[in-house]
Formats: C-alpha cells, structure tokens, sequence
C-alpha cells in the first residue's frame, strides 16, 4: 500500500471516529451518486454552497415536464392559460409558508428576484423618520447594510451591534445595549432590527431569541436567513420575525432569479412604497393623479412575476424534504468538524500554523461556513487571488473575497474605525491602494462552505491540494490581476 493511500485510510478511520453521525447520512451519498451524477463524472470538487446550492437532476426534469405538458399565460387575467399560471404560483406560496410552519392568517410570501430585492422592498418602503432607528449587526450582508441608505435619507438614526473577537460572535448583551433604552408603556414602533440568523462570513449562528427581545423593546425585525435555511429550519410559528428575505437558489440551486420576502402581515400593512406598476395597484388614474394600492401581497410584486420558474420552488422544497434538513444538516456538521480540526493542525516545518480561521474552531452554534486565510511559513497572509487561480485550476469551487459582508471582513482583519473613517474622503485610484492605505496583506480571505451532497472526499482533496501547495511556500504577489473590487 503507497503513502498517499494508507494517510487516506486513517484518515477516514479518523474522521468516523470522530464524527460518528456521518454514518447516518448515507442516503445522501447515494442521492449524489444519481441525481447529482455531474459532479463525479466532471471531476468536480464543489466547495461554494454558501455562493449557491446545486440543483437535482429532478429538478430540470420536472421544470421540462411542467412546460411541455402545459400552457401557461400571463397571470394577470382571466383566461385559461393565466388561471394555470396563477393556480401554480399560489401554490407556491403556499409551500413556501408551509415550508417555515407560517400561518397564512399571520404571514405572506411575496416573490422577487432574489433576497436583495426581498431587503430593498423593506428599506425603500419602511416608514423611518427622525425619531425611528435601524439597528442592525456588524455582521450583515450588503443587502441588509444598503438598507441604512433609506433609513439615513429620512433622516433615521443608524446604530450598529458590534462584533466580539476571536470568534466574531455578537453578544446578547451588545444587542441588548443598541436596542435601549427600554420603551415607555405609550411609546410606538421605534424602528427596524436586521440581523442574518447565520453568517455568510464566518457561519455563525445568531439567537432567533432577539426576536422576541427586538419585539419587546419596540422594533420590527429583519431577519436574512438566506444563509441559515439551506441546512436549518426556521419554524415561524415559534419564532417570529416580520420580514425575512430569502433566495431560493441558496437552498436548492435552482431556479435561480426567484427569491423571496415572507412577511408578517401585520408589519406589511405598515409599509409605504414609494412608488407603482403594474400588478401592484387595484386601479390608476393619470388624469386624476390618484392611484389605489392592492390589498394583499401583490401590492409589492412589481410587474409581472417569473411565472414559469416560481413553481421550481414547489418542488424544491418537496424536494428537500424528502432529503430531511435533519440529515443535511447532521453531513454539514460532520464535515465542518473534521475540515476545522484539520486547518488548524496545518503546519509548516518550521511549525508555523499555515492557516488562520475567521469565526469558531468547533461547530457549536455554526453553520457549515468557513473563512480562512493560508500563511507562509513567516506568517504572511498568502494572497486570495491567487488560491483562487491555482485552486481553480485544480479543479476546486470555493469562494475567495470579502463575501458582500464589510462588517464581519472589518473585525476578522482588525481594521478599526479611525483608519476607515480616514479613508472615507481620500480618493484611491485603484483598490490596491486602498488595501494598502488600510494596512491590509491581502484583499480579503478564502471560504468552504458545505451543502447536502457534499462529502469526505471533497473535504480531503481540498486538504491535499492545501497542503501540497502552500505548505513551506513563501508567499508572493506576483503575476497576480489587479482587484476591480473587493
């Protein structure tokens, strides 16, 4: 037997020792091995669930089968055709609220293009003034952070939860501060609370418990659970956030360019777009300059919606079910685990760790995320740009950047607000500049993330290419593209 195929045995031994419950999601390997045959056959390692799911091979055929077996119109009319199209995607409103145990009487599912779009239709029709505030976690996606814009324009306060070190968690007692002082018994509606209930940076999970705590002290909530639902239920029957933006391709990889805002129905009907189209409005004048608002959740669906791809998601999320989010997420823990304990126990010769972690070294209260950057044997950061060339080439999808997430990018590097706030009226020609103006040795990190048919295998060839690479590598910009943006 050679090195490389007794190290792969223990290994494995390794690895079933310690993550016993891998045993228990042998399905999956099989649903990899049928539906999913395009990964093996391609020779693809698949390490970017975070970026996107991956879809069935079921679901193209069923999509396929939907559209040449039937005529779908326009909903918006009265005609055969329309009616079919109109039946398909209310009940893919329906599955999407089954989906989170929401109660149809409570909550709604409007579609859009995708979670960005779900934030935007709460930011640009939220009704902050001068005494409301947004409050919202350093740790955010831009599409939640963008939301600050229309708080600020209306002249709102913005106020921000920071983020413990090392393990960039947020703490109870920092949201508690942001959202004091305590209301009065007369006091109304003081603002918006927006938090990821798991982050796309580092896969922390935060409470579903600030909910109730935002609840109580006044606020409306944003919870952005387009990380935390491909592996994790959120049951609104329990929980019970007022608007929660979610992209359908993040838990099942198609169809893409269909997301959605579940909304608390309540909350809805405090919102004001600032504008119309069609399909939003029971009726229009031009002359009149008046227009009228529909009454239920398609007052936020502008235009006409995706009617050919929003019934995907009926079956998506049957299709997912049948997997079991329970097995998802018991494969995802396992190899995080393992992918974590492995990182950490790189070295190079000279005994320096090759790798730094951003967030949590176990999988308590995480998600199957992991942000990291590899270090030369004198600790120099190597540059992401070129683990993502040289594991491109290697035949590994993985993500390289700063994730759309400033804030938890921000503490994970150690850039304090004086530097930033220096910067803000600098004019930099090129992002090299900014970097450097920052103190920065690289422009961002490098993250794995996990889905339901990855496996051992995937984790050890990342491993294999990491160590074979960068292993006692010294480490260099050169040759490297310029950034266009982080």
């Amino acid at each position: 037997m050679d090195t490389s195929r007794e190290q792969t045995v223990a290994d494995s031994a390794e690895f079933s020792a310690a993550h016993p419950d891998y045993e228990t999601t042998g399905a999956l390997d099989l649903l990899r091995g049928s539906e999913y045959r395009y990964l093996d056959d391609g020779g693809v390692v698949y390490l970017d669930f975070a970026g996107a799911g991956l879809a069935a091979t079921a679901q193209h055929r069923a999509h396929e089968a939907r559209l040449t077996q039937q005529c779908f119109g326009n909903p918006h009319s009265e005609n055969p055709t329309s009616r079919a199209a109109t039946a398909s995607v209310e009940e893919a409103r329906r599955a999407v609220l089954a989906h989170l145990d929401a109660d149809p009487d409570e909550y709604c599912a409007i579609f859009t293009a995708n979670a960005s779009a779900a934030c935007r239709l709460v930011g640009e029709a939220y009704p902050f003034a001068q005494d409301s505030r947004f409050v919202m976690t350093a740790d955010n996606h831009n599409s939640v952070i963008g939301v600050r814009e229309f708080a600020r324009a209306r002249g709102g306060r913005v106020v921000y939860v920071p983020i413990d070190t090392p393990d960039l968690r947020t703490s109870d007692e920092a949201v508690d501060a942001a959202l004091c002082p305590r209301r009065t018994a007369t006091a109304g509606r003081r603002g918006l609370f927006a938090y990821p209930a798991q982050s796309n940076f580092t896969g922390v999970q935060h409470p579903l418990e600030w909910v109730e705590l935002a609840h109580e002290r006044g606020y409306h909530v944003l919870l952005d659970a387009a990380a935390y639902l491909p592996a994790n239920t959120l049951d609104l029957s329990v929980v019970k956030p007022d608007f929660v933006p979610i992209s359908w391709y993040k838990l099942f990889g198609y169809p893409t360019g269909v997301g959605c805002l579940v909304a608390r129905r309540s909350a809805l009907a405090e919102l004001r777009r600032p504008w119309f189209a069609g399909g939003t409005i029971a009726a229009a004048s031009l002359q009149g300059n008046w227009h009228v608002v529909a009454d239920d959740e398609s007052a936020f669906e502008d235009g006409t919606l995706n009617f050919l791809s929003i019934p995907d998601v009926t079956f998506g999320l049957g299709w997912l079910r049948d997997i079991g989010l329970d097995m998802v997420r018991r494969r995802v823990t396992c190899l995080t685990g393992w992918l974590l304990t492995r990182l950490v126990s790189l070295r190079h010769d000279n005994g320096s760790p090759m790798i730094r972690i951003y967030g949590p070294l176990d999988t308590a209260h995480r998600g199957g995320t992991v942000a990291f950057n590899f270090l030369d044997p004198e600790g120099v950061v190597v540059d992401e740009r070129l683990v993502a060339t040289e594991s491109a080439a290697a035949g590994i999808s993985l993500r390289t950047g700063c994730f759309c997430n400033p804030g938890a990018g921000e503490a994970a590097f150690g850039i304090s607000l004086p530097v930033l706030s220096g910067l803000f009226d600098t004019r930099m020609a090129t992002m090299e500049e900014y970097i450097a103006a920052l103190g920065l040795p690289s422009g961002g990190a490098i993250r794995i993330s996990f889905g339901p048919v990855s496996d051992f295998t995937d984790v050890q060839t990342f491993l294999r290419f990491a160590e074979t690479t960068y292993r006692n590598r010294p480490a260099t910009q050169e040759g490297l593209r310029p950034r266009e943006r982080c």
